[in-house]
């Protein structure tokens, strides 16, 4: 079992930041800005699947997984609530958020199905989150020249993500969900969260008015396709969740560790919540 800390990170996201943040990276900013978009319903949908799967669970397995489960619904609850702050400030820069609505329409369609549904569909995303989280652990300079307050708020965010990222997984098998409908579920997962972040990324870029720059796409293409790109970077930990003997923990750097052990300045450990509360 993973022992799972809730840190308050300790920045101030209500006062506004610029709306090029992000050193000023238009490319950066509008896929960063797209991915917190994604993140308050997000975290709730991980927070909700993981909580209905261990109430069906036999009290005593329950009780092996109670202290993990807690720390991840701490930290998910966290994660929820500084991107809603920080989502905010977007909202007031007049950003729209189009990926919500259309992932909360989406997931309606797993009401009243068996729960290991809604946690295949979480350790899924689990696992992009841990890729781009090593991702921008390893590459920092991805964030080079950004406000110091929300380059914080993303490395923390990562490292955590980093962190947990075998709770959703360990409970999808202690709960018996099959290999076959993660592989699906993953496949899945990976067109919509691909196609939902392009188009939110794209429609962050129109609004802002940086969509037809050249220097956008420049930018873009390195980010994504560089030799040190997110795609590129990930496509062998993206394949290896394919595999029937797959396990997240085979995909570990320490990276995670190293940060939060470097900057324990920028926030305070809390206790978790209890399980029922979110």
């Amino acid at each position: 079992m993973t022992e799972l800390v809730v840190r308050r990170l300790l920045v101030d996201l209500q006062q506004p930041f610029a709306r090029d943040w992000c050193g000023g990276d238009a490319f950066s900013t509008a896929f960063f800005n797209a991915l917190s978009m994604s993140f308050p319903f997000g975290e709730q949908f991980f927070i909700d699947s993981v909580r209905d799967t261990v109430a069906t669970l036999p009290a005593d397995v329950q009780a092996r997984h109670q202290a993990e489960v807690r720390g991840f619904i701490g930290q998910e609850a966290t994660h929820r609530r500084v991107h809603g702050l920080f989502n905010a400030q977007l909202e007031s820069q007049g950003l729209v958020d189009y990926w919500t609505p259309r992932a909360r329409n989406r997931l309606k369609r797993l009401e009243g199905k068996d729960p290991r549904h809604a946690l295949a569909i979480t350790a899924a995303t689990e696992h992009f989150t841990a890729m781009f989280a090593e991702w921008l652990l390893a590459h920092p300079q991805v964030l080079e020249g950004a406000e110091p307050r929300l380059k914080a708020m993303w490395l923390w965010h990562s490292a955590e993500e980093s962190e947990h990222k075998d709770t959703a997984f360990d409970l999808y098998r202690t709960a018996e969900g099959s290999h076959g409908y993660r592989k699906r579920w993953f496949l899945r997962v990976t067109t919509m969260f691909l196609t939902d972040l392009t188009r939110q990324t794209l429609s962050n870029l129109r609004q802002q008015r940086e969509l037809w720059k050249m220097s956008t796409w420049r930018s873009g293409a390195r980010i994504l396709f560089g030799t040190d790109g997110l795609l590129r970077s990930n496509l062998k930990p993206w394949l290896a969740y394919l595999r029937e003997d797959f396990h997240p923990s085979q995909q570990h750097s320490g990276l995670a560790e190293r940060w939060l052990a470097d900057n324990q300045a920028l926030f305070e450990p809390v206790r978790p919540p209890r399980m029922g509360v979110a």
